[in-house]
């Protein structure tokens, strides 16, 4: 359904049990609402974990957004435990890139952003090379350069926290570096990063020789959070494409590289739209 800047969206995490849509449903038309969206999933018949997202849209609605939500506090969830989130399409995203030299990812979501195809402001792209300079300022984002060695790491990501500190979501578009558990804490469940592999296969580096190396009939790109375990981190989309024995190690890599963009794509875009609750090391992804 397409987003306008009507479109209010609410996230809810709790025990199940009877009664939530009906609470849910009645609370919203009682204050003016007008429901236009509502998935959900329960992780067991009975007595399981219940998830929820809807989109209402707000232009009748009785209360100011402050009033809204400590009311729905106190007459819903309160009473069932919820884990909720309301938040609102006009608040469009902040969003920072990181990337290094590889530009397919990065062009992906630069492009799909300017046509208007994901619901965001690109504050910056921030990159240790010079080298995708003139692609960004093609779309008219900033681009910083932040040189990273062995022994400047924690000066470059002081660096780049102070470039970014106003984001909400940060991208990393082949982005060449491990970030430390001090950065990745920071932000938690609010950087995506894209696995050229179909985690949790051929971790490590060049994983198209590896899969090459194993004979692989499918290659795949992996979409997920950032953890500070390495590649461990909620998986929020995974993308695949077979391949034969005809196909070289530079095939499959741009092959894999068609899957990473597209899998990074909607990943992001799904958490702009606020179509993903993290449970545990797990996502639910109502796309």
């Amino acid at each position: 359904m397409p987003q306008t800047n009507t479109t209010a969206r609410l996230l809810i995490t709790c025990p199940d049990k009877a009664g939530i849509v009906n609470a849910v449903s009645s609370f919203l038309y009682n204050h003016g609402a007008n429901i236009t969206a509502l998935d959900q999933h329960a992780t067991e018949a009975e007595g399981g974990t219940y998830f929820m997202r809807l989109e209402f849209q707000t232009p009748h609605l009785d209360l100011s957004r402050q009033v809204l939500a400590k009311t729905f506090e106190d007459a819903v969830a309160r009473r069932y435990g919820m884990d909720w989130t309301i938040s609102y399409a006009a608040d469009l995203k902040k969003v920072a890139l990181l990337v290094s030299k590889v530009d397919h990812a990065m062009q992906e979501l630069l492009w799909r952003w300017s046509r208007g195809a994901l619901p965001c402001d690109i504050r910056c792209v921030v990159s240790n090379h010079p080298d995708l300079q003139q692609q960004v300022e093609r779309f008219g984002v900033p681009f910083h350069v932040v040189p990273v060695t062995k022994d400047s790491k924690a000066e470059a990501e002081a660096q780049i926290q102070s470039l970014i500190g106003d984001c909400d979501l940060v991208v990393l578009a082949r982005y060449m570096q491990v970030l430390s558990g001090d950065f990745v804490a920071k932000w938690p469940h609010r950087i995506i990063n894209i696995h050229h592999s179909f985690l949790p296969a051929f971790v490590g580096a060049n994983p198209y020789q590896q899969a090459y190396d194993k004979g692989v009939k499918l290659i795949g790109a992996t979409a997920h959070y950032v953890t500070a375990d390495l590649d461990q981190g909620p998986i929020i989309e995974q993308g695949v494409e077979r391949v034969s024995h005809r196909d070289d190690v530079e095939t499959l890599r741009e092959l894999g590289q068609d899957v990473e963009r597209n899998a990074l794509a909607r990943a992001v875009r799904w958490h702009l739209e606020d179509r993903i609750i993290v449970h545990g090391n797990k996502t639910i992804v109502f796309s």
